[in-house]
């Protein structure tokens, strides 16, 4: 199976399942409860989560699925998959319980540790990002579709830097790692694999993010940047890689638009 034989079906799961949080978001009753991981979990994640396992299992029955609703699998099992599907039903509950509308639905087809394919689909606008390796990156929404591509930076010290930040996080803990931080624009969004996608379409040129994700937070964004022009690294700037620690957690990572700044002396760590 190659992942361009399946792409239009895995995008009809992704949007399957985000008109289904949709649905549930516009009647506002849902339930809601904390993880031990001390994140929080509504039924619109579960039923989303439902219907994306239910039918990647009938498209592909021999890839497994690993999903944040349904990640205890032992690493002695998971490290002998040569691919699988890595799924966020519900990227942003924190966004979706708050009422702000930036989530999205995330599925990306990893193999041999890093992403080949990812779609990121953002059920309040009818949006969907997606990209396989090697073939590029496009938006498509319900009247066109483009191709998408990072911003192409040369020098921040004369155009600035439009920092990607989140809601629910002061931007002064991202702006002090940066040595310029008063050339900074801030662009506020919610959501981890939203503000990669503003980076992979040239809205914004950086997005740092601290604090804990799940490899389910990043492995869509980064195909989808990579096939861009942009990347998505681990603070010390070397790609993020999959199912190969025991731990599913990321480090802090950084998004770019343009791999080629020195991004070692913009960094400040």
């Amino acid at each position: 199976m190659k992942p361009e034989e399946v792409i239009e079906q895995v995008i009809s799961i992704a949007t399957e399942a985000g008109q289904k949080i949709r649905d549930i978001y516009l009647k506002g009753d849902f339930d809601r409860e904390i993880k031990s991981d001390n994140t929080p979990v509504t039924s619109a994640d579960l039923a989303a989560n439902e219907i994306i396992c239910t039918e990647l299992a009938k498209l592909t029955p021999d890839i497994p699925i690993l999903s944040e609703e349904a990640a205890d699998i032992p690493f002695n099992e998971r490290s002998e998959w040569p691919r699988y599907w890595l799924v966020d039903p519900l990227d942003g509950t924190g966004e979706f319980i708050a009422g702000s509308g930036d989530f999205s639905v995330i599925i990306a087809l990893v193999e041999h540790n890093r992403p080949v394919m990812g779609i990121v689909y953002v059920p309040m606008t009818n949006v969907c990002y997606y990209a396989i390796a090697g073939l590029g990156a496009y938006k498509r929404d319900a009247n066109n579709e483009v191709r998408i591509s990072s911003k192409p930076l040369t020098d921040i010290n004369e155009s600035g830097l439009r920092l990607a930040v989140s809601r629910r996080q002061d931007p002064q803990s991202v702006l002090k790692l940066l040595s310029h931080p008063s050339s900074c624009e801030l662009v506020v969004l919610g959501g981890a694999a939203l503000k990669s996608c503003l980076v992979a379409e040239g809205r914004a040129d950086c997005y740092v993010r601290l604090g804990p994700t799940g490899e389910w937070d990043t492995g869509a964004a980064q195909i989808i940047l990579e096939e861009a022009g942009g990347a998505l690294m681990d603070i010390n700037l070397q790609p993020l890689t999959y199912n190969e620690r025991e731990t599913l957690e990321n480090p802090n990572f950084i998004v770019v638009g343009s791999p080629n700044l020195p991004w070692d002396d913009i960094l400040t760590n």
